[in-house]
């Protein structure tokens, strides 16, 4: 049986939740470093709020401890832009049983998902999935399509990445250099490499594999999310044996077509001459 401050914890979770500064109670418990079982067992009534927990929130998203010990006061003790509500929390999509899912965001959605990734709805209409392995079952990812050539040879048009989520308030220490990252703007979605200077400069530099694309330095205001590519799902290619063979006759096929160009060439050569010659000798 829950006791009257375990009670008062979950109307804590609760409004989190409805003012939108957490997605879940699973990401909740992650952000204060307690394993998302205890939030649940609480929600169950199977296990009584701790001092600790109670601790943890009041210093994460500033829980009034009197509140939930006493039932006097505010739920939230003081309001702090630079914690609570300043960055949208990310969507989650999750099976009935709570578990996330991957939401895949194909091409045709990128512009949608620019407008809308922070409305739970939007997500009604994508295509979610799980991965058999252990690393996905921990934390928030997302599958975006790959459009263009910029990062390669790292990565190709047609690729679909599989990223997981960077809370906005550690992007300056948690966005490391020259790693490959997801960057969401108000101008669209795009894979790069950063180079991090938000600390310094309050800016990233967006840089592609592919040196015929220049770099570019955006101001993080401009930042709506930032996902880390963690993996990549990529079209079956041939065994390299047949890639080989296929490049093979690829190139002979290339060099028998210069080869006729240049007998054609040659040959349109001596029949002008020969024209030359004939308009000489009547001009004579």
């Amino acid at each position: 049986m829950q006791n009257r401050p375990t009670k008062r914890f979950i109307s804590f979770l609760n409004y989190l939740k409805e003012n939108r500064i957490v997605p879940s109670d699973r990401q909740m418990a992650m952000s204060i470093s307690v394993h998302p079982q205890c939030i649940s067992d609480i929600l169950r009534g199977k296990r009584k709020v701790t001092i600790d927990i109670i601790e943890k929130c009041s210093e994460k998203y500033h829980l009034n401890a009197n509140y939930i010990m006493t039932g006097e006061g505010n739920i939230i003790s003081k309001t702090d832009s630079r914690t609570v509500g300043v960055a949208p929390a990310v969507a989650v999509v999750t099976d009935q049983k709570g578990n996330e899912r991957i939401a895949y965001v194909p091409h045709s959605a990128h512009a949608g998902y620019v407008d809308n990734y922070t409305q739970p709805s939007f997500y009604d209409e994508l295509m979610t999935f799980t991965l058999p392995d252990n690393r996905y079952s921990h934390g928030t990812y997302r599958c975006f399509d790959v459009v263009g050539d910029s990062m390669e040879p790292s990565i190709f048009s047609g690729d679909k990445v599989i990223c997981s989520f960077v809370e906005q308030e550690y992007w300056i220490r948690h966005v490391k250099n020259h790693y490959v990252y997801v960057v969401v703007t108000q101008e669209g979605i795009v894979v790069k490499r950063i180079k991090n200077d938000i600390q310094i400069n309050r800016s990233i530099t967006l840089i592609s594999d592919n040196n015929y694309y220049d770099s570019q330095i955006i101001d993080i205001t401009e930042v709506k999310e930032i996902w880390q590519v963690v993996s990549t799902i990529s079209p079956f290619m041939s065994s390299p044996s047949h890639i080989r063979n296929g490049l093979h006759d690829e190139m002979e096929g290339l060099k028998e077509t210069i080869s006729n160009q240049g007998r054609l060439i040659s040959s349109l050569n001596t029949t002008i001459e020969k024209l030359l010659k004939q308009n000489r000798t009547r001009n004579n």
